[in-house]
């Protein structure tokens, strides 16, 4: 693992649900707006994602008063305050760009029917993704208190090396 990665480990959001292109999802983002602050929600299905990690993003495009409206989020963004997964879409494609020519039907995208063995094995697989990020931040933390014991030891050590040389020509 590069430096890179360790610094902007930190940074990165566990509590992303597994989506996809062609999902459609609920964003809800937080505004400031003077002094306070809200969270709007942004509806629609996502045209696609992009780069990987801590600078992923992903597009989310909805119609709203007959305008195509596109919004792209930084996916750890710490103004994102959740993503909600509404429906999975059924499409073939990394990018949808060929939607934004579409209106009416034609611009709707096929829901993906799922079985309860399907679903039941996607939230093993979300739960397992949760355990297992768990268990390598509590071996880091195990990790950095071992270090921080090695050193104290190693520190005393040096102390009882110095003191003990002191004592010698005394005699």
């Amino acid at each position: 693992m590069n430096i890179l990665d360790t610094i902007t480990e930190e940074y990165k959001k566990t509590d992303i649900p597994v989506f996809h292109v062609g999902d459609t999802v609920k964003v809800h983002i937080k505004i400031k707006e003077g002094q306070r602050e809200r969270i709007q929600i942004f509806e629609g299905f996502v045209l696609k994602r992009q780069n990987g990690g801590i600078n992923e993003t992903f597009t989310v495009r909805r119609i709203a008063s007959g305008v195509g409206v596109e919004k792209t989020f930084p996916l750890h963004s710490p103004l994102i305050e959740k993503i909600e997964l509404v429906k999975r879409g059924d499409v073939r494609r990394a990018k949808l760009n060929y939607m934004r020519q579409r209106t009416g039907k034609s611009a709707k995208i096929k829901a993906k029917v799922l079985t309860d063995e399907q679903i039941k094995a996607e939230k093993a697989a979300e739960e397992a993704k949760r355990a297992e990020a768990e268990a390598k931040l509590k071996a880091e933390e195990e990790a950095k208190q071992a270090a921080e014991a090695a050193a104290a030891a190693e520190a005393e050590a040096a102390e009882a090396a110095e003191e003990a040389p002191a004592e010698t020509p005394a005699e």
